[in-house]
């Protein structure tokens, strides 16, 4: 509770343009909880990276964790974080909003910069390794999982050929209290302890099995996986479990190989890669999370304290430059990301008869009556009147399904952009967050 108290007392509640002028038109990125921009130091001129959170309590354990984890190297930096009211164009009033400014990482995202180098080596490959590792060193050594490494949250600092790597995004991060039950993932790099999670809670959720006494949970382990899939793809170019039917949930051949842990490495992109980097991935992609390399494990590797030259050319680079191939992964991986978020907003409803609510209470006052079998959300979970939102979903769900007068959808809908117009028309009247850690 003292460390919350602490980045309390750290956030400012002046208006960040008393220190920072903003660029909103320019993007660096985009994830399903919105855009980062650019902003710069008025008293230096330095440009940061500006991202923008609606302000509550989920929003605040995450500026919390990565707070706690930034004093590393190779973790991206926070150098303020506001808490300031912003009314977007498309907002009728002003929202609280947290805005979390980091350093500015030029160099950008890992395929990214390996896709650039046409003579990507396999000791690159391990000095990046051994950069992410420290960075999740660092963070399990606080107790804390990321459970969504990946190579879109590994970012380079600059475009130097000496630029360090550093980790982002701790929107899924969590205290590891061997309680880490909700499935946090990204097809391709998910572990199988994690894919066995979700099915256990899917299965006492439906009613199949009884909800156990003593939960199925795994730890921080699920983030060593996720490294050695990053490793894999490094030096190939593609990842080890992978499906040739492309759905938004991960296919049963898919799911299958992950949780048998079956990857080959395939003689013509590995025949010139070191054993010693095969011995890293199979110990990291071992089914049984005892049978894994810890943190400790993997920096003690031969692979990464190598004297070798280890110059071979890796055909990871020529494949990342195919970039319908790398866009197709990230599409995956953010179809996945954006199903989970919406999922993991927990919307709590009663009667009206049991539920305290203020409008409701200061309706009976006035002696309008409410009418029946409506519902309302929790005020005591901070959650308002749901009324006005639920219209506004109602009339979204008629036109998917039933477009008046030809005035339905005349282009292909993407379906990112749909869930993201429909998490902010839930997100305008909810407050509710999973529990804090």
């Amino acid at each position: 509770m003292s460390q919350r108290h602490t980045m309390d007392r750290t956030i400012k509640e002046t208006s960040i343009l008393e220190e920072y002028n903003i660029n909103w038109t320019q993007k660096l990125g985009a994830g399903i909880s919105g855009p980062v921009r650019v902003c710069v130091k008025k008293s230096t001129q330095e440009r940061f990276a500006l991202k923008i959170l609606i302000d509550r309590p989920k929003a605040r354990n995450e500026v919390r964790l990565h707070m706690l984890c930034a004093a590393h190297s190779n973790i991206v930096q926070i150098s303020d974080v506001y808490a300031n009211s912003v009314q977007f164009p498309h907002e009728s009033s002003p929202r609280a909003r947290l805005l979390i400014v980091m350093e500015m990482m030029e160099g950008g995202e890992l395929f990214h910069r390996i896709s650039q180098h046409r003579h990507f080596t396999e000791k690159q490959a391990s000095q990046v390794t051994k950069q992410i590792a420290l960075a999740l060193q660092h963070c399990h050594s606080l107790n804390i999982a990321h459970r969504d490494l990946k190579p879109e949250n590994l970012l380079f600092k600059d475009n130097s050929l000496e630029a360090p790597v550093k980790l982002c995004d701790f929107g899924f991060a969590k205290v590891d209290q061997g309680d880490l039950m909700t499935p946090q993932f990204t097809p391709y790099y998910v572990a199988p302890q994690v894919l066995e999670a979700q099915r256990r809670h899917q299965k006492e959720k439906s009613g199949i099995i009884p909800t156990s006494p003593t939960p199925y949970t795994y730890n921080k382990s699920c983030d060593l996986w996720s490294l050695g899939v990053i490793i894999y793809v490094m030096l190939c170019g593609y990842p080890p479990f992978y499906s040739k039917h492309h759905s938004r949930t991960i296919p049963k051949d898919m799911r299958k190989k992950i949780m048998t842990g079956s990857f080959e490495f395939p003689e013509e992109e590995w025949s010139q890669i070191s054993e010693m980097a095969k011995d890293i991935v199979r110990k990291l992609l071992k089914v049984k999370p005892e049978e894994r390399l810890t943190i400790e494990g993997v920096l003690d590797h031969p692979w990464l304290n190598s004297t070798e030259a280890l110059d071979n050319i890796l055909p990871s680079a020529q494949m990342m430059m195919d970039k319908a191939v790398v866009a197709g992964i990230q599409q995956a991986h953010a179809e996945q990301l954006a199903n989970m978020r919406i999922q993991d907003l927990k919307v709590n409803l009663k009667p009206l008869n049991i539920v305290n609510n203020p409008i409701l209470r200061k309706r009976k006052l006035l002696g309008t009556k409410p009418k029946e079998h409506v519902y309302i959300q929790d005020s005591e979970n901070g959650i308002e009147d749901s009324n006005v939102a639920l219209e506004k979903l109602r009339d979204i769900i008629a036109q998917c399904i039933l477009p008046q007068e030809g005035q339905g959808f005349t282009d292909k809908v993407d379906r990112l952009k749909l869930a993201e117009i429909v998490k902010q028309i839930i997100e305008e009247q909810t407050n509710s967050q999973e529990d804090s850690p």
